[in-house]
């Protein structure tokens, strides 16, 4: 087998490791195994005959925990019905399209709205073209696109980005009142951020960042998304 070969199948194990740890770390139900899956593991499970690595296999979806839907819960209003979560089940495919257009990703949100997805997260090897990207919110909202270069490392897991965590509508809530702040006077977190991408964080929500630091050994911050 070429040195290319190995290479392409390390590659791609990388990729998916990261994306179903992105998923996990998001909230969905995914076991250890899944997450840190072996080379080995991925070569029998992934590659076909030649050696070449098959993307359509690497395809997968998760529900969200019980912890998850909480947090996508929005809070009760007098007089109005029990919220329901605004989360469910995500469906990640990994496309090896020369050129991603407008076709591809309507294609992949007619998938997400027959199959009932929540949540669809397109892996590609190309660059959607920039008439795509402008449309992917007109198309689903919830269609979130990633190239396989920036999901070849774990950007949450390096030593120097700090722990990024989700607060739910209730925990957001309570931070508010207890600092008498509005979600506004919060400092600010772009969506397109690395880790806000990571984490799928939707605009409005806050999220808690745990720093190291040398005097108070921790200390968090939070920022509102924008």
């Amino acid at each position: 087998m070429s040195d290319a070969t190995n290479q392409e199948q390390s590659r791609l194990w990388r990729i998916l490791r990261t994306t179903k740890q992105m998923c996990y770390d998001r909230g969905y139900e995914l076991t250890e195994e899944e997450c840190n899956i072996s080379l080995a593991d991925f070569k029998s499970q992934y590659v076909d005959d030649s050696g070449a690595p098959q993307r359509t296999r690497m395809a997968f979806t998760a529900r969200p925990t019980t912890e998850m839907l909480k947090k996508y819960t929005p809070l009760p209003r007098p007089g109005k019905a029990e919220p329901q979560p605004d989360i469910g089940t995500v469906h990640v495919e990994f496309v090896a399209e020369p050129s991603i257009g407008i076709k591809h990703l309507k294609a992949f949100a007619q998938l997400l709205q027959e199959k009932n997805y929540k949540t669809g997260i397109y892996v590609t090897v190309a660059a959607p073209t920039s008439s795509a990207l402008k449309i992917i919110d007109a198309i689903d909202e919830n269609m979130e696109v990633f190239r396989e270069e920036d999901l070849l490392v774990n950007i949450s897991r390096h030593e120097l980005v700090p722990k990024h965590t989700l607060l739910s509508p209730e925990d957001k809530k309570r931070l508010l009142e207890r600092y008498r702040l509005k979600e506004t006077q919060l400092p600010r977190i772009r969506q397109d951020d690395p880790m806000a991408r990571y984490l799928g964080l939707r605009r409005g929500s806050v999220v808690k960042i745990i720093r190291k630091s040398e005097t108070a050994g921790r200390y968090a911050s939070y920022r509102w998304v924008i």
